[in-house]
């Protein structure tokens, strides 16, 4: 699968039953070596009056569980 074919995408926990992102706003970890995504980092922004305040969930390629045509799901271990 192409890069392309993922963005637009919505990733959603399975666990949680919320929406994380859309891939194309988040960023990539790829392995130099291989080529490979080994982690997606969706930003976790939240307006709060006109300042932007948030972190980054990390979500490693291992814990997708799913790629359908319009969403990608994913299941993270609690212990993670």
């Amino acid at each position: 699968m192409r890069l392309s074919e993922l963005s637009g995408k919505e990733i959603v926990d399975v666990k949680r039953a919320e929406r994380l992102g859309i891939l194309g706003q988040t960023d990539l970890e790829i392995n130099e070596n291989t080529g490979q995504i080994e982690t997606l980092i969706i930003p976790a922004l939240k307006w709060f009056g006109f300042r932007k305040q948030g972190g980054e969930v990390r979500v490693q390629w291992k814990h997708i569980k799913k790629i359908g045509s319009d969403m990608i799901i994913i299941d993270i271990p609690d212990n993670e």
